[in-house]
Parts: structure tokens; C-alpha cells; sequence
């Protein structure tokens, strides 16, 4: 299975704010579109991300306040990313090297998506699934031998 199956199930809505948007302001948003990342794009480049786990180091550093300054002095700004066609399996793997719960998705320097690690555990969850089913299928289905063959 590649990310590009995930993304099709997953669907095309992505959230993006600029490096000059205030930390108060993104957390908002975070909060109301009850999302764990955003996408850090500038001059249609991806320039970073931000995370629950940069919000928190924010809120650390500023004394329990998420503070006055913007997303560009707390977001990752070197993300790991995966193309369309990285083998999810290769994706569990750097998610769980790296800690990381979000990858962003990109097509040469063009944003696809963002593939989180639950999307991951979802798809990976569904194939065996779908692999167990067809397993049990074909069991049910095991032809009888015949004991007057002997």
C-alpha cells in the first residue's frame, strides 16, 4: 500500500496558515478545526509545520502562555515529508524512528496532504482486515479431500 491510497481515502482538506501568523491565532484555529498540525506554507513553498508538540514547547518556554510571538519561531521548519508513492510500511517506520504523529505529502515541490500516524494505523488496520476475511474465505472454501483416493 502506498500514501497515495491513504490520501484517497483520507480526502483533499488541508490546513495551512503563513510563518507570520501569531502562535494565539493558530492555536485557535488548531482547536476549532480540531486538528493536530498545521501546514506551514510561504510564497506557495512549505516552509514547516506546526504541531501540538511545537505548541507545547511554546507554552513551556513563554510560562504557560502560548505567548505574543509567531508560528515561524516555534513551527519544525525542516519536516520530514513522503511522496505519493512512499510503501506505507517505509512511512510506520520513519513515524516511529523520528516520533513523528504527522508527515506532510509532497509531489516534487507541490503539497499533497498530510498523512497523520492514525490515517497510517487506520489503513494498515483495514488491509489486514480485508487479508484476513479473504483468508477465512478461502479456508471455508478449502476443497475436501477424497478418503476413498487411499
Amino acid at each position: 500500500m502506498k500514501v497515495s491510497e491513504i490520501l484517497q481515502v483520507k480526502g483533499n482538506i488541508l490546513f495551512t496558515i503563513t510563518p507570520d501568523t501569531p502562535m494565539k491565532e493558530a492555536v485557535s484555529f488548531m482547536e476549532e478545526k480540531d486538528i493536530g498540525s498545521l501546514i506551514v506554507m510561504e510564497f506557495g513553498d512549505l516552509v514547516g509545520m506546526l504541531t501540538f508538540r511545537e505548541v507545547i514547547r511554546a507554552v513551556h518556554k513563554n510560562g504557560g502562555s502560548v505567548g505574543d510571538g509567531t508560528v515561524r519561531k516555534y513551527m519544525d521548519d525542516h519536516p520530514m515529508t513522503v511522496t505519493p508513492e512512499t510503501e506505507v510500511n517505509e512511512v510506520r517506520r520513519m513515524m516511529l524512528e523520528k516520533h513523528s504523529r504527522y508527515l506532510p505529502v509532497m509531489d516534487a515541490k507541490t503539497l499533497m496532504g498530510v498523512i497523520s500516524f492514525y490515517d497510517v494505523a487506520r489503513a494498515v488496520l483495514e488491509a489486514q482486515s480485508f487479508e484476513n476475511k479473504m483468508l477465512k474465505a478461502y479456508i471455508r472454501d478449502w476443497p475436501v479431500e477424497d478418503e476413498k483416493a487411499e
